[in-house]
C-alpha cells in the first residue's frame, strides 16, 4: 500500500511538473507571437482593407496540423505560421471572394518545399488574380524557389542591397560506398532483370550516378526546369532563352540592380517603401491589417450542412508495414484502417487518396492497394498526387478510378529491390567479435546480419524480387489499361515528372487536389451537394503535446537545428537500417534545388 502510494505520488508530481513545464512554455511563446510584428497589424479575423500574408519558410505539409497555437515546436521553442497546403489553397480560395481582403502580401525568402506543392500554390494565386485584386512581395534575398512563387504577382519588390539567386537546378545524391568499405560492411542486393533504372540501391557499391541513372536524372530535371522556367517567361515577359542564359551567367546573383534592368523585378525597395506601396493599395492610413494563413483558416468555416461527404484521404510519407505515427509517414496498418472506415461510412460517397510517397515496403504496399481495390468497387476512388507518388506510392495508386498529377510531381519508378547487410566484416574484424551457431535446419539462420547470403538464399530472394516486379507492373497494366510489356519497357525503376507521365499513359490528367475533389464528386453524381471531409482525423492537442516532450523527438529537434544541411545525411545513414528486405522506393536522399 505504501508503495502504492508512493508511486502514486511521484506520477502526480511529475504529470503537474510537465503541465506546470507547458503553461510556462505556452507564456513564452505567446510573448514570442505578441511581438512578430510591429510593422504591420497582425490580426486574428479580417477586417475592411486587409491584406492576406503570406510567409512560406518552410517545409510546407499537404495538411495543417490541428494545433490551437499554430506552427510552435515546442522543443525548440520556435513559433511558425505551418499552415498545410489544403489550408493555404483553401484561404487564396476564400481571399478571392472576401470584401475584406483587398489584396496578398508575400514575404518570400527560401521556400524548402517541393516544385509540385509550389506550383499548386502558384496555380491558385494565378486564379486569385481574376478577382482583380492585387499581390505583391518583398524580400532581401530570393531563393530560386522563392522567385518562381513571387514572378506570379503584380509587383516583385526586392531591397536595393539584395539578392536574387536563379542558377538552374540540380540534384544532388550521397553515395555510401566508401563508408561502408571502411566500416567493412557489405549491402548485398538483390534486383530484377529488368530494374537498371532502380537507382535507390545504386549509393550502397557505386560512388556515382551509372549512366542509365544520370539518364533518367537529365530528363527529370530538365521537364522540371523547363516547367519552372515557362512559368517565370509567362509571368515575366522574358523569354526562356535569357532566362537559360541569366542562370548560366548567373547574371543576378548578389546582384538587385541587374535583376531590375533585366526585368525580373519591379522596384528595388526598402521594407519601410513596401509598407507605404501597401497603405496605398489598401487605402490605410495607419497600420496594415495583416492576417496570416493559420488565422484566416480558422476565420470562416465549411458553411455545407449536406450528409454527402468527399473524403480527402492524406498518405504522406515513407511506407512501412504494420502500425505508427501516420501523421510522419505511411504505416499499412493505420491507412488500412482508415481506407476501410471510409469505405463502411455510408455517407462518404466518394474518396480522393491524397498520395505524397516515394514509396517503401512492397507488402505494405499491396496491403494499401487492396484496401482500395475494395473501396473502389463501391464508391469512386480519385488520386491526387503531390510531390511524390513514386514506386508504393504508384503502386497504390495504379488502379484508382482516375489520377491527377502535378507537371513536377515525382512518379512511376515501377520497380523492386531487396537490401540485406552482411555486417560480418565489421563484427568480426573491425570489433572483434565472432559468432557460432547451432541450428535444426539448413536455412534456420537466415537473415542473419552476421554473416553473407548464400548462393541459395540469394537465388531465393531473387525469385522473390522477380515475381513481386512481375506483380507490380500487372497491377499498373490492369489499372491503366496498358500492357504488361508496355508498363515494363516504361518501369524498370524509371522516375518520370507528371508532365511526361501524362504521355505515357500513368496519370490522366494534370491537376492539383481541388481539382480531384471536383471529378469525385461528378463521379458519385453529387453536383454541388457535398462537402469535404480529411482523413484520418488528427490528434488531439494534448496527446501532441505529450508526444513532443519524447526525448528521442527532442534529440531529432536538436540535432537537426545543429546540423542544418548536414541533418539530412545523417538520416541517410540511418535509413541504410530500416531499408531492408524487398522494397517499392524512388531514390532517396535526392536534394533538387
Amino acid at each position: 500500500m505504501k508503495f502504492s502510494k508512493v508511486l502514486l505520488a511521484a506520477f502526480l508530481g511529475t504529470l503537474i511538473a510537465m503541465v506546470v513545464t507547458f503553461f510556462i512554455k505556452v507564456g513564452v511563446v505567446s510573448s514570442m507571437i505578441s511581438s512578430l510584428s510591429t510593422e504591420t497589424e497582425t490580426i486574428s479575423k479580417p477586417q475592411a482593407n486587409s491584406v492576406l500574408y503570406m510567409k512560406l519558410d518552410y517545409a510546407i505539409p499537404d495538411r495543417t496540423t490541428d494545433n490551437p497555437f499554430g506552427g510552435i515546436n515546442f522543443n525548440t521553442m520556435e513559433a511558425k505560421d505551418m499552415t498545410g497546403l489544403n489550408d493555404i489553397l483553401r484561404n487564396i480560395e476564400q481571399a478571392k471572394t472576401d470584401p475584406n481582403i483587398k489584396g496578398i502580401y508575400m514575404e518570400l525568402s527560401s521556400i524548402p518545399t517541393s516544385t509540385a506543392t509550389l506550383q499548386e500554390i502558384r496555380d491558385k494565386l494565378i486564379e486569385f488574380k481574376e478577382s482583380g485584386k492585387f499581390i505583391v512581395t518583398y524580400s532581401e534575398a530570393y531563393s530560386q524557389s522563392a522567385y518562381y512563387m513571387a514572378s506570379v504577382a503584380d509587383k516583385i519588390y526586392l531591397n536595393p542591397e539584395g539578392a536574387l539567386d536563379i542558377h538552374g537546378m540540380a540534384t544532388q545524391i550521397t553515395f555510401y560506398k566508401r563508408l561502408l568499405d571502411k566500416l567493412d560492411v557489405e549491402m548485398q542486393i538483390v534486383r530484377g532483370p529488368n530494374n537498371r533504372f532502380k537507382s535507390a540501391v545504386e549509393p550502397y557499391y557505386l560512388e556515382k550516378m551509372s549512366e542509365a541513372n544520370r539518364e533518367q536524372m537529365d530528363k527529370l530535371l530538365g521537364t522540371v526546369w523547363g516547367q519552372i522556367l515557362t512559368s517565370i517567361s509567362e509571368s515575366r515577359n522574358i523569354s526562356v532563352e535569357q532566362l537559360n542564359k541569366i542562370a548560366d551567367n548567373l547574371e543576378v546573383v548578389f546582384n538587385a540592380d541587374k535583376a531590375l534592368e533585366l526585368g525580373l523585378v519591379d522596384n528595388l525597395y526598402y521594407k519601410d517603401q513596401v509598407l507605404e506601396e501597401l497603405k496605398g493599395l489598401t487605402g490605410s492610413n495607419k497600420d496594415i491589417n495583416a492576417i496570416g494563413n493559420a488565422s484566416y483558416a480558422k476565420s470562416y468555416k465549411d458553411k455545407s450542412v449536406s450528409k454527402n461527404e468527399v473524403a480527402v484521404i492524406y498518405a504522406s510519407g515513407q511506407i512501412y508495414d504494420g502500425k505508427g505515427n501516420e501523421e510522419e509517414n505511411i504505416y499499412s496498418e493505420n491507412l488500412s484502417k482508415t481506407i476501410r472506415k471510409a469505405r463502411e461510412d455510408e455517407n462518404v460517397k466518394a474518396v480522393v487518396l491524397r498520395v505524397n510517397s516515394p514509396g517503401g515496403s512492397a507488402v505494405a504496399s499491396a496491403i494499401i492497394g487492396r484496401e482500395l481495390d475494395l473501396t473502389k468497387e463501391v464508391k469512386p476512388v480519385i488520386v491526387s498526387m503531390g510531390n511524390y507518388a513514386a514506386s508504393g506510392g504508384y503502386w497504390i495508386s495504379a488502379k484508382a478510378d482516375y489520377i491527377y498529377a502535378d507537371p513536377t510531381t515525382l512518379t512511376g519508378s515501377i520497380g523492386v529491390f531487396g537490401t540485406f547487410p552482411n555486417m560480418q566484416g565489421l563484427l568480426n574484424d573491425k570489433i572483434g567479435l565472432t559468432f557460432d551457431v547451432a541450428k535444426t535446419n539448413e536455412n534456420a539462420d537466415f537473415g542473419s546480419v552476421t554473416q553473407p547470403l548464400t548462393e541459395f538464399q540469394y537465388k531465393k530472394l531473387q525469385d522473390m524480387v522477380v515475381k513481386t516486379y512481375n506483380d507490380f507492373t500487372s497491377r499498373v497494366a490492369e489499372g491503366r489499361g496498358l500492357t504488361q510489356t508496355y508498363v515494363d519497357s516504361i518501369g524498370q525503376g524509371r522516375v518520370w515528372a507528371g508532365a511526361d507521365a501524362i504521355e505515357l499513359g500513368l496519370v490522366d490528367k494534370l491537376g492539383d487536389m481541388e481539382d480531384a475533389i471536383v471529378y469525385a464528386a461528378e463521379k458519385a453524381n453529387l453536383g454541388n451537394d457535398y462537402k469535404v471531409t480529411e482523413w484520418p482525423k488528427q490528434k488531439d492537442f494534448f496527446t501532441r503535446i505529450m508526444e513532443s516532450m519524447n526525448e528521442n523527438d527532442k534529440l531529432d529537434a536538436a540535432m537537426k537545428q545543429k546540423m542544418g544541411a548536414y541533418y539530412d545525411y545523417l538520416k541517410g545513414i540511418e535509413n541504410l537500417q530500416k531499408n531492408t528486405g524487398i522494397q517499392a522506393r524512388m531514390p532517396f536522399d535526392m536534394i533538387i534545388e
